[in-house]
């Protein structure tokens, strides 16, 4: 490696090998070290942190620098309480480290006054002076300016009451017509009437309800958190029932309410509840289609009774004696007959036409 250096002739600082190639510390403490040593004496009344933002050296990376100087005691701190009640943080700094009992001595060495109040301290603001209570003498409540006055409460009626009018004199009533005489005993008055009349009893709850409202309520015994009302009960039993109806056990809808309770816990039972019947409900199941008629029995098979020169056999599907071979070889035979043609569809097979011209043949009196 080649190496060209120039010394320079102002503004330098001098580093120790000690420090630049102490592997213990990195990059950013020993920046922060040559840049304080080489700082004007004015400089020295500020603290390291504010110096270190100089490097634009904050956060971490400033803590893990200072940590690092402090260590290896190229740093020191003393915190205590001077006479104004007021804590306060006094550093040593030197290029070279040292022990603490040397770093006691060097700085009472630099700080003469050191057993009283500290450098920090005198360069700080005077401590806090007497000053007069902020609250005064107890003053009468005041409200705008406006002092109240006696009251009176003969003279603060708005509205005197107004004199009684005198009733006016009932009419007379017309004398009731003759009739037969009351029985003995005398006759409810209206009110009585309303008490003695009996309101219809409400509707019976169908059974399904019943059950629903009693799996709603047996919850608390599983989960405490799940105690419902009968009122809650009864009306959350509505959305219950539709599980039943889709064909869930009592069992199997406790369960489905039980299972997988919320992380943070229930806060309204009412709510998780509710949630879960209306969002889980399971689907309803799809109608069953009617079953297919069973396939008609299966026929033996008969011999075809055409004029076939080979004997077959065939499955009938009604009461037809022939195949549908020979059937259709007739109703051609009939069709050549009456036509006077040879003429096939192209359909046709070689033996229902063979079968065809034999019977055709055969109406016309023609030998085969």
């Amino acid at each position: 490696m080649l190496r060209h250096v120039i010394a320079p002739n102002s503004g330098w600082t001098k580093a120790s090998h000690t420090v630049v190639r102490d592997r213990r510390m990195n990059s950013d403490a020993k920046i922060l070290l040559l840049y304080v040593q080489g700082l004007p004496e004015s400089a020295t009344g500020r603290p390291l942190g504010e110096l270190a933002l100089k490097l634009e050296m904050k956060g971490r990376a400033y803590q893990q620098a200072k940590k690092q100087l402090i260590e290896h005691g190229y740093v020191h701190e003393w915190r205590g309480q001077g006479d104004g009640g007021r804590w306060v943080t006094e550093q040593l700094f030197t290029n070279t480290p040292l022990t603490r009992d040397e770093a006691r001595a060097v700085r009472a060495r630099l700080s003469p006054e050191a057993a009283g109040p500290t450098r920090v301290e005198r360069l700080s603001a005077p401590p806090p002076s007497a000053q007069s209570p902020t609250v005064g003498e107890p003053t009468p409540p005041s409200a705008g300016g406006y002092v109240p006055e006696e009251e009176h409460v003969d003279e603060n009626t708005p509205h005197p009451p107004s004199e009684a009018e005198p009733e006016p004199d009932p009419e007379p009533e017309p004398d009731p017509k003759p009739g037969p005489e009351p029985e003995t005993g005398h006759r409810p008055t209206p009110a009585q009437e309303t008490r003695t009349e009996r309101t219809p009893p409400p509707p019976r709850p169908s059974p399904q309800l019943t059950r629903a409202e009693g799996v709603l309520l047996s919850l608390r015994h599983t989960r405490r958190e799940l105690l419902l009302g009968v009122g809650e009960a009864r009306a959350l039993a509505v959305e219950a029932v539709k599980w039943l109806e889709r064909g869930l056990t009592e069992s199997e809808l406790r369960h489905a309410l039980l299972a997988e309770p919320p992380k943070g816990g229930v806060r309204s039972a009412v709510g998780f509840l509710r949630h879960r019947l209306t969002h889980k409900c399971p689907v309803a199941p799809a109608p069953v289609a009617p079953p297919e008629p069973p396939p008609p029995p299966v026929r033996a098979l008969i011999t075809c009774t055409s004029e076939a020169e080979e004997d077959h056999v065939f499955r009938p599907l009604g009461d037809e004696t022939e195949c549908a071979d020979c059937r259709r070889a007739t109703a051609y035979a009939n069709w050549m007959v009456d036509t006077d043609t040879y003429d096939f569809p192209p359909d046709m097979t070689w033996r229902q036409r063979f079968v065809a011209v034999a019977k055709a043949d055969a109406l016309r009196g023609e030998p085969a």
